[in-house]
């Protein structure tokens, strides 16, 4: 009669077979550091399957999630383009695309000021030539002078109708750059340019209040004989920021891109 060996001594496998002599496990028994295949991987690293620290189930090393983004407003290495929060990474407009785009827009209000000036100077032939045809009458005469009295009349009357038009046409000029920019975020010019000026706070377009403060500040430097608002568009070029900001953009918190 058999009788069952002690516990812990010379118990067997599942299997039947005693492990090998050294204490290692038998056949079917994964070693330490060794996957349940029976493959050691090479270098002791990791087997297939067994993503590295740092490293993407996928074999690619990737940034661990939550990676910092670069902060709004920051210009990339000074190469033209910049942060924008709802926009990302855009393009920065350089100084030739803004005179460009000033440009096109003064030869637009150019034509409508020389149409303007043009039916002006007609008129005004047609008042002088209305007061060469009182010398058909007789000096002196209630013809002549009630001749004269209908210049008169005719002058004032045009001189009225041309600083009314100017004045309409300095609104005009106003609303153009004005809304034009607060709602649009673009003058013509700068549509054919395919530039922009949107707020650098959040890449929407000015608004009101901040499409008149930029319209507004050039403007005023025209009281120094046209010297200040030419200073202010030039002022981009004293930003030490990298974004070409202007103390009109300054103030009203835009920036220009292009599309």
């Amino acid at each position: 009669m058999s009788y069952p060996p002690p516990p812990g001594q010379g118990q067997n496998n599942p299997y039947g077979q005693q492990p090998p002599a050294g204490g290692q496990p038998g056949y079917g028994y994964p070693q330490q550091g060794q996957n349940p295949y029976g493959q050691q991987p090479p270098g002791g690293q990791p087997g297939y399957g067994y993503p590295q620290q740092g490293q993407s189930p996928y074999g690619q090393q990737q940034p661990g999630y939550g990676y910092p983004q670069q902060p709004p407003g920051t210009v990339q290495a000074n190469n033209g383009f910049i942060n924008i929060n709802y926009l990302g990474t855009v393009q920065l407009a350089t100084m030739g695309q803004r005179f460009l785009a000033r440009l096109l827009d003064g030869l637009i209000i150019g034509v409508i000021m020389t149409i303007a000036m043009f039916a002006g100077v007609l008129s005004a032939f047609g008042v002088a030539g209305s007061v060469d045809d009182c010398s058909s009458y007789t000096y002196g005469t209630p013809e002549y002078q009630s001749c004269l009295d209908d210049a008169s009349n005719a002058s004032a009357g045009f001189m009225g109708v041309f600083f009314a038009i100017f004045g309409l046409l300095a609104l005009l000029m106003l609303l153009y750059e004005w809304l034009m920019i607060s709602f649009k975020g673009a003058t013509l010019g700068k549509m054919a340019m395919g530039l922009r000026v949107v707020r650098e706070a959040n890449g929407q377009v000015p608004g009101a209040g901040g499409g008149f403060i930029r319209y507004i500040i050039p403007q005023l430097g025209g009281i120094l004989c046209g010297i200040g608002t030419l200073i202010v568009y030039l002022s981009p070029f004293f930003d030490n920021t990298g974004k070409l900001v202007g103390w009109h953009d300054r103030a009203a918190g835009t920036v220009v891109i292009k599309k």
